[in-house]
C-alpha cells in the first residue's frame, strides 16, 4: 500500500506538468525510437529496438509511480498553514549552534531539493524541525553522524 504523498499546492502542479510530459512527449519520442529501430530489419537482433523497448518498459514504469504518487498525494493548502507551528509548506528560519542563520522550507518527499533548501518532512533535519515553535531548539543528527543543535527563529507560510 503506497504512503500518502505531501505535496504544497505548487508541488502538485509540477506532478501533474511531469506526467503529462511523460504521457505526451515523451511517449512519442519513444514510439519513435521503437518505429525507427523496426526498419533496421530484423528485431530479434537488434540492438537499437531492444534498447528502445527497454526505454519504453523504464518509461511507464515511471509514469506509473508518480500516477500513484498522484492518487495518494494529500495537498496542504497554505489556509492550513500557521506561523506558530513547523509543517509541510512553512518556511523556518533557524539559527545554528555557531550563531550562522539558515532558512529552510519544508516539503513532502517529492518536492524536496536540499540545494534549494527544500527539504522533506522525512529528512532529518525536516523531521526535527515539524512540530516545533519558535524559540524551540533541537538537536539533530545528520546522516554523517554529526550532530547539530538548531533552535527555530522565525516561521512563515511559504
Amino acid at each position: 500500500m503506497p504512503r500518502d504523498t505531501v505535496l504544497t499546492p505548487e508541488g502538485l502542479e509540477e506532478l501533474k506538468a511531469r506526467i503529462e510530459h511523460l504521457r505526451g512527449d515523451r511517449r512519442r519520442e519513444v514510439a519513435e525510437r521503437i518505429k525507427e529501430a523496426r526498419e533496421f530489419g530484423d528485431i530479434s537482433e537488434n540492438s537499437e529496438y531492444d534498447d528502445a523497448k527497454n526505454e519504453q518498459a523504464m518509461l511507464e514504469a515511471r509514469i506509473a509511480t508518480l500516477e500513484d504518487k498522484l492518487r495518494s498525494a494529500s495537498v496542504i493548502e497554505k489556509s492550513e498553514l500557521s506561523k506558530d507551528v513547523v509543517r509541510v509548506g512553512s518556511q523556518v528560519h533557524v539559527t545554528d549552534e555557531k550563531g550562522k542563520k539558515l532558512s529552510y522550507t519544508i516539503v513532502g518527499s517529492t518536492e524536496a531539493d536540499p540545494a534549494a533548501n527544500r527539504l522533506s518532512n522525512e529528512s532529518p533535519v525536516g523531521k526535527a524541525l515539524v512540530g516545533r515553535k519558535k524559540g524551540d531548539a533541537v538537536k539533530v543528527t545528520l546522516p554523517s553522524g554529526r550532530q547539530r543543535e538548531l533552535t527555530v527563529t522565525k516561521i512563515e507560510v511559504a
